[in-house]
């Protein structure tokens, strides 16, 4: 399942909304030792346009 929400990320991110919605999504699926996974790749591939989403979408875990 991680790798699944990784590639729909991918997909998305040329859209900040559609980002951001997808990664909302992705927590809800995912087990906690794969949301640390994922935040941790969100913030290496996307760290630098999407910081702000990632820490919103993330402190909220």
């Amino acid at each position: 399942m991680l790798r699944y929400c990784k590639t729909v990320l991918q997909k998305v991110s040329f859209s900040r909304e559609l980002f951001q919605r997808e990664l909302n999504k992705s927590i809800q699926w995912l087990r906690k030792e794969e949301i640390n996974a994922l935040k941790i790749w969100c913030i290496i591939n996307f760290g630098a346009i999407y910081m702000d989403v990632i820490n919103e979408v993330f402190k909220q875990v």
